[in-house]
């Protein structure tokens, strides 16, 4: 995740949302991933229809006003359990039933929500957009197309085939169009 997988607009908090805030217009779905473009989005009125948090930060503790502000009461909540590095089939089920919703969700992560942008993308509806940190550079924009999804199904097969376990291979499945078990 170090390359960035969509645009990447450099610079920090709010003027940073200020550069890439016209390419918005109406997307599909308007998904952000981490609590500090969480946070950033939200100050500048844009509210995600899906935000995933985890009140940390580069691994340490998010402030308790960004931890405050990413618990906006226009969401409803749920909590997933997904440790660091992995991708939960907890995980998978939930973006599943948060794509299906017309709800405002926050999903929180009990472990670490940075490798939810993968399934992120190649579950988001066509014109959606993704939003996610890159730490100490800025916030990448992702908009999800056909051809994103091709490059993120590619590095997902390759997470796969490096890490071969029954976990992943229902998470494949469920990615490739199988209703949750």
């Amino acid at each position: 995740m170090k390359r960035p997988l969509g645009t990447l607009y450099r610079g920090k908090g709010r003027d940073t949302i200020e550069k890439f805030v016209g390419k918005l217009a109406s997307p599909t779905k308007l998904i952000s991933v981490g609590d500090v473009t969480t946070f950033h989005l939200l100050e500048a009125g844009i509210i995600p229809d899906i935000c995933i948090v985890d009140d940390r930060t580069k691994r340490k503790p998010v402030s308790r006003d960004v931890s405050a502000r990413n618990r906006d009461k226009v969401y409803e909540e749920v909590s997933v359990d997904n440790p660091a590095g992995i991708i939960t089939d907890e995980l998978i089920k939930t973006l599943c039933e948060a794509f299906a919703s017309e709800k405002l969700l926050r999903i929180f992560v009990k472990g670490e929500e940075d490798l939810a942008t993968l399934p992120v993308i190649l579950m988001a509806p066509l014109g959606s957009v993704v939003l996610y940190g890159q730490p100490d550079e800025g916030v990448v924009f992702v908009e999800v197309t056909e051809e994103k999804k091709e490059e993120i199904r590619a590095l997902f097969e390759k997470l796969i085939s490096k890490n071969q376990n029954n976990e992943l291979d229902k998470i494949r499945r469920i990615l490739d169009g199988h209703k949750y078990p």
